[in-house]
């Protein structure tokens, strides 16, 4: 998949109706249908990208305390968001846990989907970083098939800027904290009613066998690891 230096696809409104009628009935599916390893390989690529630009922006830094206390990390990068009166959005990344010694984990695909209703019209792409405060919260998704964000665990959109600036509270009470980048800069977002779900197929065609999505975020069996999946690993904050 082509990015375009922070740019993003417009959609003629005729083919909004497709996407979100894609989205609410099962666009994840549609995807990881024609997604070849190759492209699993740069999802990761991309994944890891856009956390690297999200660390390193300086007009919007997120606090250390988030980054130093999260037990896990997905990014999603190029979430569509449609809009036709019925809403919708969905994609599909990554995510990794610290493991015993603070380090991160093997990655394990995933996916997100989620609709709502209102008046609304059109269409964009962003990319979707989560921050998961609680392994409680983690062990949910991976041990349900799929999570609500805001139903089944609280989320908050993510503060910005140092510690004694951010708006937001830092006392991490939430257990997820959402950033995302439609225009060029990073920003909290809420994404209530949003669904989570770990993505088995994707996790079997990338690393060529079935994955424990269980065994390797929380038992720390990892798998071997392409380049793309150690490099994607090695983004990830420092302990």
């Amino acid at each position: 998949m082509k990015r375009f230096n922070g740019m993003r696809h417009s959609f003629r409104p005729a083919g909004i109706v497709a996407l979100v009628m894609a989205a609410i009935f099962g666009a994840p599916s549609m995807a990881c249908a024609k997604d070849e390893p190759v492209k699993y390989a740069d999802r990761l690529t991309e994944a890891k990208q856009v956390f690297q630009e999200l660390m390193t922006s300086k007009d919007q830094e997120v606090p250390r305390e988030l980054s130093e206390n999260a037990k896990c990390v997905v990014v999603i990068p190029d979430m569509v968001k449609a809009a036709l009166g019925f809403g919708a959005r969905w994609g599909s990344g990554v995510m990794s846990c610290r493991d015993n010694h603070g380090g991160w984990t093997a990655p394990v695909f995933v996916s997100i989907k989620g609709g709502s209703w209102g008046l609304q019209l059109g269409a964009q792409k962003t990319d979707l970083v989560l921050f998961f405060m609680t392994e409680r919260g983690a062990r949910s998704l991976v041990m349900k098939s799929k999570v609500t964000l805001g139903g089944n665990l609280s989320v908050a959109a993510g503060p910005l800027g140092r510690s004694g600036e951010a708006a937001t509270d830092l006392h991490l009470n939430a257990e997820i904290y959402s950033y995302a980048k439609s225009k060029g800069l990073f920003a909290g977002i809420s994404l209530e009613g949003a669904n989570l779900s770990v993505s088995k197929d994707a996790n079997t065609k990338y690393y060529g066998r079935p994955v424990s999505a269980e065994a390797v975020l929380f038992q720390h069996k990892s798998p071997t690891m392409p380049p793309e999946a150690r490099d994607f690993v090695a983004a990830m904050p420092s302990p």
